[in-house]
């Protein structure tokens, strides 16, 4: 049986795989900043991505995309706001996406919402 920590990293890792499927750019995993931390920071051409990944085993309560409410994105947000701050990243704009996975047969299923909610 997994532990939290290392399913957490079992899914995020198949969620970044994903992505960079779709053509993204990993460029760094789990950043933290005081008061939060953002699970990927990809690239998507001139587009900075920043990606919440959420896992639930079951739908009952609500999707995992759902989870996202209020005060975590601004905790996203001022995490993002940090890590613009601290790099130097080529961009033309910033988005914030959530993936939700949830098990299927073969692995998992994901719900990629890009732009998934909007700073301010």
């Amino acid at each position: 049986m997994l532990f939290a920590r290392d399913k957490g990293t079992e899914v995020e890792t198949a969620v970044c795989r994903y992505l960079q499927q779709q053509g993204l750019k990993l460029l760094t995993r789990n950043y933290h900043s005081r008061g939060g931390e953002i699970d990927l920071i990809m690239q998507d051409n001139n587009v900075l991505v920043f990606v919440e990944v959420r896992f639930r085993k079951s739908t009952a309560f609500g999707t995992a995309a759902e989870t996202v409410n209020r005060t975590k994105q601004s905790k996203l947000i001022h995490t993002a706001e940090q890590y613009l701050q601290r790099h130097r990243v080529v961009h033309d704009s910033c988005r914030f996406d959530v993936v939700g996975v949830s098990p299927a047969d073969s692995g998992y299923r994901m719900q990629w919402i890009q732009n998934a909610f909007e700073q301010g």
